[in-house]
């Protein structure tokens, strides 16, 4: 279907400038009423030839192989040489025809090159504009073909960071019921169940490109549950969410990794977790904030932070010019403030 749009709309440009083309040699004679030169109609019939010949052979053969020089050449050349075949040759011959019995008086040599050059500017013209239609038309193609190229790699790249960040959210989810389960907590049943309803959202919504925010919500909100079960003090992990987000669509699993790591290290010496999540939806914009206490287990030097990496890569390549994220470490509390448009 795009390759049909294509070419009837290349199709529809080369018949306007026919148009425009023809109609502005012609115009002055049929406007005036005055007959047309028999040679006017050479000269067109050698601007179309000229057109094509370059559209199709010259440009693809040596404009766009990078013979510049050659092809200027070889143009320049054509130019005069049919230029002047038409001044000298064809333009005697319709005039000896329609004029037989008409003595012509000779033209001066300004009016020969003035001649000359008509017939260049009339050759030339459909050269020119056939060249820049035709690298207009190569440039658009390598642009498309360039966009496709790129869109199969973001794909490639952001299915690559997908199948990297559920091993890692998985291995978190387990580690969390593993804990109740030593603690023999009557939770770890609930958890079991709450991170069946969290994997089920990764199974069937995470590979899609876009899900309802209402979704993620749900998702969130679900991970939040099942880190309050293993705390054994969650009075002040806070969940607030506000804004209309039934109709809003976004890529899944943006915003759980970092809501991870602040559970990872958001729990104090005495076993107290402090951790604030605010999310508000705008309607050209959603706002998501993450504070939490640093704690007293603070973050392994060789940890690979697999999540926080590949969340900050997955933004720049679906927001590369639309969004804002800022991490904050004051010593004391961690702070992850993201702002995406949409």
């Amino acid at each position: 279907m795009v390759k049909v749009k294509t070419s009837i709309w290349q199709t529809l440009i080369h018949i306007l400038l026919w148009v425009l083309f023809y109609g502005l040699l012609l115009y002055p004679f049929i406007s005036e009423g005055r007959p047309v030169p028999p040679d006017l109609y050479l000269r067109l019939f050698l601007a179309t030839l000229f057109f094509y010949f370059n559209y199709y052979y010259l440009i693809p053969k040596l404009l766009l192989k990078k013979k510049t020089w050659a092809y200027i050449a070889i143009t320049l050349l054509l130019v005069i040489c049919f230029g002047a075949f038409i001044n000298l040759f064809a333009t005697h011959f319709f005039i000896e025809i329609t004029h037989e019995n008409v003595n012509i008086p000779p033209s001066s040599d300004q009016q020969e090159f003035r001649k000359i050059f008509m017939s260049a500017i009339t050759l030339g013209v459909p050269i020119i504009v056939s060249s820049l239609l035709r690298v207009y038309i190569e440039w658009k193609k390598n642009e498309d073909l360039r966009k496709i190229i790129e869109n199969e790699k973001v794909n490639s790249e952001l299915q690559f960071l997908k199948t990297q960040l559920n091993p890692h959210f998985l291995f978190n989810s387990l580690n969390a019921i593993y804990s109740l389960s030593v603690k023999k907590s009557d939770k770890a049943s609930e958890a079991i169940i709450n991170l069946s309803e969290l994997m089920r959202y990764m199974l069937y919504e995470a590979d899609k490109d876009l899900v309802l925010l209402t979704r993620e919500i749900e998702y969130i909100k679900n991970y939040v549950q099942l880190q309050r079960l293993r705390l054994s003090d969650s009075k002040n992990v806070i969940l607030k969410i506000s804004g209309e987000h039934s109709r809003v669509a976004m890529p899944p699993l943006l915003f759980i990794s970092f809501i991870e790591n602040a559970f990872k290290y958001g729990t104090d010496f005495k076993g107290i977790t402090n951790v604030k999540i605010n999310l508000t939806i705008f309607p050209d914009a959603i706002h998501f904030i993450v504070i939490n206490k640093i704690g007293s287990f603070k973050k392994e030097e060789d940890s690979s932070g697999v999540g926080l990496q590949n969340v900050r890569n997955r933004l720049n390549l679906l927001y590369p010019h639309s969004h804002d994220l800022i991490v904050e470490n004051d010593g004391e509390s961690y702070c992850v403030r993201l702002t995406i448009k949409i």
